[in-house]
């Protein structure tokens, strides 16, 4: 079995991209309330700060801070996605999915990366904003739906 080791850094700046099992659907955009939902909830009980967040329709990237006592984003991830998943239709199961009780929804992981410096940042922030173009989806990443950009007009320009 593989050992993940993962940074704990209280107060990290974080960059996640998280996928569903099953590439090619759409189900994160169809879903989108859902999963503001599972967000939000999970944001109240252990909170975090969103620096930027694109959900695309079969995965999503992020960059979150959070608080200067907490490290501990895997938990936040795991609240998130089964609060998502609740009520929907189960994805193909393997026999691991049962063992742990999972939904077949989500990949097991996610991968992330520690935010080093305002260059990385930036980095991070624009590959955010730039995946729905890079995917085909949009022209501009001013036109996706989805995307934090809109929240922060002098951030678009960054894009």
């Amino acid at each position: 079995m593989s050992e993940y080791r993962r940074p704990r850094l209280p107060g990290a700046t974080v960059f996640f991209s998280i996928a569903l099992a099953q590439r090619g659907t759409t189900l994160l955009i169809d879903e989108v309330e859902r999963l503001r939902l599972a967000v939000a909830a999970t944001r109240r009980e252990r909170p975090f700060a969103i620096d930027a967040w694109v959900v695309l329709p079969d995965h999503m990237h992020c960059i979150w801070t959070l608080p200067d006592a907490d490290a501990d984003y895997s938990l936040r991830w795991r609240l998130i996605k089964s609060r998502f998943s609740r009520g929907l239709p189960k994805g193909p199961l393997r026999h691991s999915h049962l063992t742990r009780q999972e939904r077949g929804i989500w990949q097991r992981r996610f991968w992330e990366h520690h935010i080093r410096n305002e260059s990385d940042y930036r980095d991070h922030l624009a590959y955010c904003w730039r995946d729905p173009v890079r995917h085909g989806l949009v022209e501009t990443p001013q036109a996706w739906p989805y995307s934090s950009i809109h929240r922060d007009r002098a951030a678009s320009q960054v894009a």
